[in-house]
C-alpha cells in the first residue's frame, strides 16, 4: 500500500466541508459557524487538486494500481466527512472511503442530507465508519444512527461493503484514532468475497 499524507491548513474547516451540503444549511446554521469557516467551503477545489493533480502525479511517479478498486481516501473528523464526499463526487475514482470518527455535527448534520441524496448506491464501494464514545466522539452515535440507515436504504450491507464500528472509551483524539488503526486497515486492504 501506498500511503499519501496531505498537509491540512488552517482553512480545514472551510477546506473539507462538503460545499454541495450547503444547499440544506439554514442561514442560522451557517451565522453559528461563519466565524471558523469564514467564507463559502472550498472542499470542491479541494477534490479538483487530489483527482487532478495528486492522484495522477503519484500514478505518474510509482508503480500504483491506479483503478477505482484499489484508490481508497481515508480521514478522521472533518476529514472523514471529505472522505465520503470525495466517494461521493468521484465514484469513479475512488473505490473506498475511510471515515474515522466522521464530524457529522457540524451545521446540525446537514451532510447527511447530501449523502442521503448523493451518495453512490452499492455495488463498486466500500465504506468504513467508526466512532468513539468520550469527548467529542460522544456527539456522533445518533448521526451515525441516520447514516447507517441511509447505508442500508443505497443497498450497502453491514460486512461485506460497509461496517460502522462503535469504540466504547475511545476519545476523539489522534492516539484513539491510532489504537484503532489496525481495524481501518483490515477492512481497507483484505477482500472478502
Amino acid at each position: 500500500a501506498i500511503i499519501v499524507g496531505i498537509y491540512n491548513t488552517p482553512l480545514r474547516v472551510q477546506e473539507y466541508m462538503p460545499a454541495k451540503a450547503f444547499e440544506y444549511a439554514t442561514e442560522a446554521q451557517i451565522q453559528q459557524y461563519e466565524e471558523r469557516i469564514q467564507d463559502y467551503p472550498i472542499s470542491d477545489d479541494y477534490l479538483k487538486f487530489i483527482v487532478h493533480e495528486l492522484k495522477p502525479f503519484m500514478d505518474k511517479s510509482y508503480n500504483t494500481l491506479s483503478d477505482q478498486n484499489n484508490t481508497f481516501i481515508l480521514g478522521s473528523s472533518m476529514g472523514g466527512l471529505i472522505s465520503l464526499y470525495a466517494l461521493s463526487e468521484y465514484p469513479q475514482i475512488f473505490g473506498t472511503a475511510l471515515c474515522i470518527s466522521t464530524h457529522w455535527p457540524i451545521f446540525n448534520g446537514v451532510s447527511i442530507e447530501y449523502f442521503k441524496k448523493y451518495l453512490p448506491r452499492a455495488g463498486f464501494h466500500r465504506i468504513y465508519f467508526d466512532y468513539g464514545t468520550e469527548t467529542l466522539d460522544k456527539e456522533y452515535e445518533p448521526y451515525q444512527h441516520k447514516m447507517d440507515k441511509i447505508m442500508l436504504e443505497k443497498g450497502y450491507e453491514l460486512g461485506p461493503n460497509w461496517i460502522t464500528i462503535r469504540f466504547p472509551g475511545d476519545d476523539h483524539s489522534e492516539r484513539s484514532w491510532r489504537k484503532r488503526l489496525g481495524e481501518v486497515l483490515q477492512f481497507a486492504l483484505v477482500k472478502t468475497n
